[in-house]
């Protein structure tokens, strides 16, 4: 009887002993185990270019989006399969809205966009002087900016010289000296004088336009040379542009250009380049050019902002695609191109200008090549977590 009550005591306290070291082992109950999917070498495993938490140990689609899975290593020597197609499932393409459109050769027109600012023509801006000294008797016009038209009375001088030169024309005439008679007429002339008698000499405006700055008051006492006013005809004006450094070689003197005012929606105002400026704005790196643009309702204000187009010219038999084609990145620009059904490849090319949502291709394309152009950045995405960028130039995306 002793005997089993030892035997019994035995097999509980190594019960008691094994089930201690049991729960004193770290996550042993309802412990999750992560399979090891790679190995020294590296193992390949499968995953989602837009999910990449999904892996799997074969190949197959991803159960989110149904795109097909990508091979990918632990080692970096395997992380870029060798081939640089892209595939799709063509329904999930489908479905995606894909769409493809092909480069194509043709005449593009150059054409820049610009904000200008339309000013003076400084060659129609007109000084009025008085020729003899004197006192401004009447002054017609007494404000800037007021309109005047050409042989309009601006102001009357009272002037002793004008006064004089007229006595001394009278005494020649009298005299019967032609030669002194001639003298009297020419110094008449100098000071602006009619051939009439008194002392008054009336001034007026030499072209149409406003008064852009008065400079004396009436009552005020002149000299010869004296600037009275200065006047501005508007029937002509300037814009100033800024034209990139890329586009200067699109613009040349006498090419059309159009101006449009946000104030005056559907007029389209009709000028030429007139002038590219010598010197290029280091800060901003554009030239400045000047059109001109004939302006009888006087519509085109000086200070007023205008929408400019200027017209550099047809570029012919040159490689275009459509603008949303084009992936730009900063550190690289690529094209997606069709090779195939579900099957694309990422081509590095060079632009050139745009216009109109086509772009030119300088290089990387050829004519008839079909480029995605919706559904692109899908392909690109993929393209990126591949590798296969390091083949394009070693720019990573």
């Amino acid at each position: 009887m002793k005997t089993k009550t030892i035997v019994v005591s035995l097999l509980i306290a190594l019960a008691a002993a094994g089930g201690g070291w049991w729960l004193a082992q770290p996550e042993a109950v309802h412990q999750h185990v992560l399979e090891k999917r790679t190995t020294s070498q590296g193992k390949t495993y499968y995953t989602c270019a837009m999910h990449p938490e999904v892996r799997q140990g074969e190949p197959g689609n991803c159960p989110i989006c149904g795109m097909k899975l990508i091979a990918r290593s632990s080692d970096a020597s395997m992380s870029a399969p060798r081939d640089a197609v892209v595939e799709i499932d063509p329904r999930m393409a489908q479905n995606l809205g894909m769409r493809t459109a092909p480069a194509t050769r043709g005449t593009f027109w150059q054409r820049i966009d610009a904000v200008g600012s339309v000013v003076l023509d400084e060659r129609r801006i007109v000084t009025v002087e008085s020729r003899t000294a004197g006192w401004i008797e009447r002054l017609d016009v007494r404000a800037e900016g007021e309109p005047v038209q050409k042989g309009q009375r601006l102001a009357t001088l009272y002037s002793p010289e004008l006064f004089a030169a007229k006595q001394e024309l009278k005494l020649a005439r009298d005299s019967g000296d032609a030669a002194l008679t001639a003298a009297s007429q020419q110094r008449l002339r100098l000071l602006g004088g009619g051939a009439g008698g008194g002392s008054q000499s009336v001034i007026v405006a030499p072209t149409s336009g406003f008064v852009m700055e008065l400079m004396a008051r009436e009552g005020a006492q002149l000299g010869p040379g004296m600037p009275l006013m200065k006047l501005a005809d508007l029937s002509q004006v300037w814009l100033l542009v800024e034209i990139p450094e890329a586009q200067i070689s699109w613009v040349q003197q006498g090419r059309p250009a159009e101006a449009r005012l946000k104030s005056m929606p559907g007029k389209v105002f009709e000028g030429r380049v007139d002038y590219l400026y010598p010197a290029l704005d280091a800060s901003t790196r554009t030239l400045k050019a000047r059109l001109v643009f004939d302006n009888p309702d006087g519509a085109l204000r000086p200070g007023l902002f205008a929408d400019v187009t200027l017209f550099g010219g047809p570029q012919r038999e040159v490689l275009r695609v459509p603008s949303e084609a084009v992936i730009r990145t900063g550190s690289r620009t690529v094209v997606m191109v069709a090779e195939g059904v579900g099957r694309y490849r990422p081509v590095q090319v060079e632009t050139g200008p745009e216009r109109n949502d086509e772009t030119v291709i300088l290089s990387g394309l050829e004519a008839g090549q079909q480029v995605v152009v919706s559904g692109q950045f899908l392909i690109d995405s993929e393209a990126s977590l591949r590798g296969m960028y390091q083949r394009l130039g070693g720019a990573q995306p």
